[in-house]
């Protein structure tokens, strides 16, 4: 083996750093001739993906899967639901405008019968009328929830398909809606016609 000789060290050395020299001027010229290039070597490989975000940016957001209209017509069945089942319950509890057709309806009959009557007068001006009244409007609630209830539920079936169905809960609700308000309304018209309790009568 022959060792090696200074000399053939220091023509080594020059020659290495003549090949690097060469091997930098050909990729400064070629980042010269291309400018893209030159940018992209100085920022690193984390340029493309920036620049794919602030294209994506520039695009603008995806589009929801669900238009404004949609989402305005869902809460307004929910809405909707949640109103009918309200309306049932108010049916079958009474409201305070029912009181007051009650005390209406008693006043009228104090002020019909003040001058004298039958007996049968004035249970029907005083207790009757108003037994009637109640019992109409606590129909009129329960007729309201039925028809709400009734519109949301059939409501998907008319106008453009949508994407996702009906949620469950609010289909549930409108039944129970409707079941109530059916429910009030057979009580009442029960009621009105004197089914459920019947008015008192005189002897004889």
């Amino acid at each position: 083996m022959n060792p090696t000789t200074p000399e053939a060290v220091a023509d080594g050395e020059k020659t290495t750093d003549r090949t690097t020299e060469e091997a930098n001027a050909g990729t400064d010229r070629v980042s010269a001739e291309n400018p893209e290039q030159r940018d992209r070597d100085e920022t690193g490989p984390g340029a493309d993906a920036l620049d794919q975000e602030i294209t994506d940016a520039a695009d603008g957001p995806d589009e929801p899967d669900d238009t404004d209209e949609v989402s305005s017509g869902r809460l307004a069945a929910a809405s909707a639901a949640v109103v009918s089942a309200g309306l049932g319950v108010v049916a079958l509890t009474g409201a305070w405008s029912g009181r007051v057709a009650a005390e209406r309806e008693t006043l009228i009959g104090q002020i019909k019968t003040s001058s004298g009557g039958s007996a049968a007068q004035q249970i029907n001006e005083i207790y009757g009328d108003a037994w009637h009244a109640t019992a109409l409007v606590n129909g009129l609630f329960g007729l309201l929830a039925l028809l709400v209830g009734t519109y949301v539920l059939v409501r998907p079936a008319f106008g453009a398909p949508a994407r996702q169905p009906q949620a469950g809960w609010v289909r549930a609700v409108a039944r129970g809606g409707i079941a109530l308000g059916a429910l009030g309304v057979l009580i009442s018209v029960a009621m009105y016609f004197d089914l459920i309790v019947a008015l008192p009568t005189t002897a004889g």
